[in-house]
């Protein structure tokens, strides 16, 4: 019985192991499949053979090493099974009991199959290495050379990893070699313990060779280590500073030559038979290297270094900054002087009208929550997230908020959650929400440009093929042409349907090909289903953040990919970088890569799911390596389409790594930089309730000396300790000013509200306090949006949405907007009316600074003289914002607004009398 048992169970493990043996071959042949119906065959060739060979190639030569080693100990092993045990005047011998089943050949098969395992599991180690070995052998040069050893940097990014690479590799084995060997011979006479191994002279020369192997692979690490020492960070800086040249570069030549003695003492202890000189050897090198190496270095850095600290460290200082902005591009930077805390007229504001009506007062979350409510449609779709981008509609350069709408399965009614409707009838999300930035309607609502189902649009947008096969939320596979029809979208109480019209996907093919897949994805229902025919498309991998990071997975990707109307179709323009922890110098940032370069703009078919890739950056040496590897892969900036590239933008990660970055290492004088005696912070802002860091945010405005204004990111700075701004960092995205990055520092003698400080003195105006505290006490929730800076001429606009939201609901609505300019806060229902109680209106005389008590409000004409008509029109006006004040709740605006309208009268009375 308990034979037929584990009879059984071996049976049932071999029927798993070939199952998952079965499984991974599917998979790799689906995915073959995948890549080649995507025309990127080439990439999966390369990837594949390029880790497979190394890993065999690594398999192979641990097991050829560690077998080859193992024979060795075999003479001794089967010699040894007989020892000698003395009991009092009785010598006998005895057996070690395995011996009696040991013989050359069964213990050729142990060690062969105790060799291969090892090197199977050793493989694993190095499974997705890959790109080492590629960029290894296709380096590129940077032309920059490190002022230490000499050598480019191409040397560092692409060469020495590799080296470090070997370098693991060949100590890992020796050691490893050195264990079981000592086990065998230690095993095969275990009585004596270890002097039967080191009392055999053949057992005692062959682990003396593995130990000299051993140590002369260290000798080869301490001289990778010297290289090493250029991401130190020990000192002020990051790379190398006094200590580590003049104390550790030291250190490891000593211990360079010290490990090649001591090999060689090892090895002249088999011939001399002596144990000492290889105990000695080898305790001498690790003496040497706790003195040298840590115990010097620390003497060293305290009584020579910190004493005159900056003098010892400048020329390093100057290396750390010299390389960090080439690593950041932080040396491209153009800075230009503004001259700011001065004030603009209307004049100034008509003539920047391309940037005041594209200040952005609707921030992405809130605007999500008001898209779900207001564009959701059914409970199934789902916007993901918002994009800012811009388009020209009508002849005019906008810029839009927008978002997809998508499928979300998870959110289907239970009783329609049936394989056939996850898999071939709800297959995709449709159309976009797109509203401009600067408008709301009079309910506090966004105003659409696109919206609805099927899309609606009273502008010269074209949204013609708005299904969304491949997005954000598309995370399970589907089946296309096939039986079923697709849901496309809702109309009243039915549905309308769709059958996809292009050819991307799989061709699922004939039965067998069938069953492939079923085994690969684990469904067996897909071999079952009537609907589904020989020509029908299997669609896999379809959420964008698993479908191009599988193309590419040396790629490095943006945290926000945007969606994208163009020629009637949609589209996903995603930002790629190449990165590296390996350049010389270079701070990292965060603690993580030190060198980064947005090279690559990714564009998928949100329809057919292709994906393209365009060099962005063919100076960068990184992707052009990987252009070496994947010659098929990439195509020119230019390649891509027009209608797309209008819709390029400077990527969030990289600006928000630059400006973070930039706060330190604009201080290019080694002096000031030590001292930090002119370090700079990124702002802080209210959101809601909470003072949180301020995040970049694209903008369209006239940069100061162009004629036109443009698409830019933009953060302001601070100065460390305070709250005042000292500039603002800027980068372009349009036409072939894209990448381009520009500082506008301000006069250090000269108070420049930052954005604290702007929110401080909207905190402190008796009018918005009192109106948010009665808002709040009526139950409703106050969200306070992104405070956004928006430079105009010589001077900055603050911009601050007010949202309320009802405890009932959901859907936040923009219920006010403060403007803050020089002295004066004020706070209208929308961005029209607030700019004319800043600065007045177009034909007006300039706008007198309003009363304390009446700050906020509209200024009224007082002391001029008006016509009848006129008065009767601003009275209309007034009545007009008292009803607006009463609907909204707004006590105290309803009272002065009805005051205003008394005045009015009162004059109008004067005037006819």
């Amino acid at each position: 019985m308990g034979a037929r048992r584990w009879t059984l169970y071996a049976v049932a493990a071999a029927l798993v192991i070939l199952f998952m043996l079965l499984g991974g071959g599917a998979r790799l042949y689906t995915d073959w499949l995948w890549f080649s119906s995507l025309g990127y065959s080439s990439v999966f060739l390369t990837v594949l053979l390029t880790d497979l060979g190394l890993r065999v190639a690594v398999g192979l030569a641990f097991f050829a090493f560690l077998f080859a080693n193992m024979l060795l100990t075999r003479r001794v092993v089967l010699e040894q099974g007989h020892v000698t045990l003395r009991e009092g005047n009785v010598i006998q011998m005895d057996t070690v009991p395995w011996q009696e089943l040991l013989n050359k050949k069964i213990l050729t098969i142990v060690f062969l199959v105790l060799s291969a395992g090892l090197a199977y599991l050793f493989t694993l180690s190095v499974a997705g290495d890959w790109v080492l070995l590629q960029k290894f052998l296709n380096p590129s040069s940077f032309g920059i050379a490190d002022p230490i050893f000499g050598k480019d940097v191409g040397f560092y990014v692409f060469t020495l990893p590799f080296h470090i690479f070997l370098f693991n590799i060949l100590f890992w084995t020796g050691i490893i070699s050195i264990l079981f060997v000592g086990l065998a011979y230690f095993i095969s006479n275990p009585f004596r313990g270890l002097k039967a191994v080191f009392a055999n002279s053949f057992a005692r020369a062959h682990l003396s060779g593995l130990l000299a192997f051993v140590l002369l692979v260290k000798a080869w690490g301490y001289l990778l280590q010297q290289y090493l020492l250029l991401y130190s960070a020990r000192g002020v800086v990051f790379g190398p500073g006094y200590t580590d040249i003049n104390a550790t570069l030291l250190a490891l030549r000593v211990l360079l030559i010290l490990a090649v003695v001591a090999a060689a003492a090892v090895i002249a202890n088999v011939l001399m038979r002596r144990s000492q000189i290889m105990v000695y050897a080898v305790g001498g090198l690790i003496v040497t290297s706790l003195l040298l190496g840590s115990l010097f270095p620390a003497v060293l850095q305290k009584f020579v270094v910190e004493p005159n600290e900056l003098n010892r460290e400048l020329p390093y200082i100057e290396h750390n900054i010299k390389f960090t902005r080439l690593a950041y591009n932080l040396d491209r930077v153009e800075k230009e002087r503004f001259p700011a805390g001065r004030t603009v007229g209307l004049d100034a504001i008509e003539a920047n009208e391309g940037t005041v009506k594209n200040i952005r007062l609707w921030d992405w979350e809130p605007l999500k929550a008001t898209y779900s409510q207001l564009q959701q449609m059914r409970t199934y779709y789902e916007f993901k997230d918002v994009d800012v981008d811009r388009y020209t509609i009508d002849g005019e350069y906008r810029q839009v908020m927008l978002a997809a709408r998508e499928l979300e399965q998870q959110d289907l009614p239970e009783q329609a959650k049936t394989w056939v409707n996850e898999r071939l009838v709800y297959t995709h999300g449709y159309g976009v929400a797109m509203s401009p930035v600067n408008e709301v309607s009079s309910e506090g609502m966004p105003v659409f440009l696109l919206k609805d189902i099927p899309p609606a649009t009273e502008t010269d947008l074209r949204l013609e093929q708005p299904e969304i096969y491949f997005g954000e939320a598309t995370d399970d596979y589907v089946i296309v042409r096939t039986n079923q029809l697709e849901f496309n979208y809702p109309e009243g109480d039915a549905n309308v349907h769709t059958t996809y019209a292009a050819d991307s996907g799989v061709e699922l093919g004939s039965f067998l090909k069938q069953a492939v897949f079923a085994l690969s994805l684990s469904d067996y229902k897909l071999l079952l289903s009537t609907d589904v025919r020989p020509d029908s498309l299997i669609q896999y991998y379809r959420n964008i953040w698993e479908r191009v990071p599988k193309l590419a997975p040396f790629l490095r990707f943006d945290q926000d990919p945007y969606i994208v109307v163009n020629d009637g179709k949609l589209f996903w323009l995603w930002d790629a970088y190449t990165t590296t922890n390996m350049f010389p110098y270079a701070e990292p940032f965060q603690g993580r890569d030190n060198y980064i370069r947005n090279s690559v703009k990714v564009v998928v078919d949100a329809y057919t799911g292709e994906v393209d890739f365009y060099v962005a950056e063919p100076d960068d040496p990184i992707i052009r390596t990987f252009g070496k590897i994947f010659p098929d892969m990439f195509q020119d900036l230019d390649a891509m389409p027009e209608g797309l590239r209008a819709h390029v933008r400077y990527p969030v990660d990289l600006f928000k790594a630059q400006a973070n970055l930039y706060t330190t290492y604009h201080m290019q004088n080694p002096h000031v930089f030590y001292n930090r005696e002119d370090k700079w912070n990124l702002p802080t802002e209210i959101f809601g309730r909470d003072e949180r860091p301020m995040e970049p945010y694209y903008t369209i405005i006239r940069l100061p000396g162009e004629d036109e204004p443009e698409f830019t990111l933009i953060m302001p700075f601070t100065p460390q300790g305070r709250k005042n701004m000292i500039g603002w960092m800027a980068a372009r995205s349009d036409g072939d000013q894209y990448g381009n990055l520009l500082v506008f520092e301000m006069p250090k003698q000269s108070l420049v509200y930052g954005p604290m400080q702007v929110e401080a003195r909207i905190n402190q105006d008796q009018y918005i306090s009192q109106q948010l505290t009665l808002w709040e006490n009526r139950g409703s929730t106050v969200i306070r949006g992104n405070l956004l800076c928006i430079p105009i001429e010589d001077s900055l606009l603050y911009i601050e949405p007010i949202y309320l939201q009802a405890e009932q609901s959901r859907m936040p609505e923009l219920r006010r907007v403060v403007l803050v300019h020089g002295d004066r806060v004020v706070f209208e229902p929308d961005l029209p009316r607030a700019l004319a109680a800043m600065f007045g209106k177009p034909g007006d005389p300039a706008a007198p600074p309003a009363p304390p008590e009446l700050e906020g409000e509209l200024p009224v004409d007082a002391g001029l003289d008006r016509t009848v008509a006129e008065l009767i029109e601003e009275a209309g006006r007034e009545y007009a914002r008292a009803q607006e004040r009463l609907r909204e709740g707004d006590w105290s605006g309803y009272g002065r607004a009805v005051e205003e309208v008394g005045r009015i009268l009162e004059e109008l009375a004067r005037t006819t009398d």
